[in-house]
C-alpha cells in the first residue's frame, strides 16, 4: 500500500493544478508571450512539484519507513535506503 494513501486525494488535486499550470505555459508560448513572465511561471511549476515531492517524501517517512522500522529486519535498511535516495534525487534537482 502506498504511503500517501490518506492524502491521496490531496496529492492528486495538486498534481491536477500543476498540469494546468503546465498548460498555461504551453498556451503562453503559442501567443509569445514575454520570456520573462513564461520563466516566472515555470519556476512557480517547479516549486510546485518540489513541494510535491516533499509532502510524498513525508508520507514515504512517516508511514512506509517508520512501519519497516517497527518490523525490523532487512526491510528496514531497505527502505531508510529508498528514503535516502529519493532524498538525494530531490537535492540534485
Amino acid at each position: 500500500m502506498a504511503g500517501y494513501v490518506q492524502h491521496k486525494e490531496d496529492i492528486i488535486r495538486r498534481l491536477r493544478r500543476i498540469e494546468g499550470q503546465v498548460r498555461g505555459v504551453q498556451r503562453m508560448v503559442d501567443e509569445d508571450v514575454y520570456c520573462i513572465d513564461v520563466l516566472t511561471q515555470v519556476s512557480a511549476i517547479n516549486a510546485a512539484l518540489q513541494s510535491t515531492a516533499v509532502a510524498l517524501l513525508d508520507e514515504h517517512l512517516s508511514c512506509c519507513v517508520t512501519e519497516a522500522i517497527a518490523a525490523g529486519g532487512d526491510q528496514a535498511k531497505v527502505k531508510v535506503g529508498e528514503a535516502s535516495k529519493a532524498i538525494a534525487r530531490l537535492i540534485r534537482t
